[in-house]
């Protein structure tokens, strides 16, 4: 489940992920910022992430298309809900999905590492600030 677990006084990057390539690639991305970075493939390995007490979630970084019974989408909507300090990101190849929460940011795939980026330093300064 877990790529890696970073230290737990700083607030982390969740990158959920079925394709591996991809997976890595965010992970590689998100690994140059202030945030530790833990990635998963499945929206249920990533809400057992956001429920351990030991680990801050900043930002939420999530493909749309997920294996299991919960997609992006819901995930976005699920962590909206429970924890709504939690920057959420979500891609897709196909245009935004109209479910998704207005709160949570649409970046088309394939993104640019930039766009990552700039998410991940608004994420980091809002988890600084709360």
């Amino acid at each position: 489940m877990d790529r890696a677990t970073p230290d737990s006084s700083s607030p982390v990057a969740l990158v959920v992920e079925d394709d591996a390539a991809v997976r890595d690639l965010a992970t590689a991305v998100l690994e140059e910022t202030d945030l530790g970075v833990i990635a998963c493939e499945s929206a249920e390995a990533a809400l057992s992430v956001l429920e351990r007490s030991d680990v801050t979630v900043a930002l939420l970084f999530a493909d749309v298309r997920l294996p299991g019974a919960m997609d992006g989408i819901s995930l976005a909507q699920a962590v909206g809900r429970r924890w709504p300090d939690v920057r959420v990101v979500v891609t897709s190849g196909a245009s935004r999905d109209a479910r998704l929460p207005d709160q949570a940011v649409y970046i088309q795939k394939p993104w640019r590492a930039l766009d990552v980026l700039v998410q991940a330093e608004r994420a980091t300064i809002a988890a600084k600030a709360a």
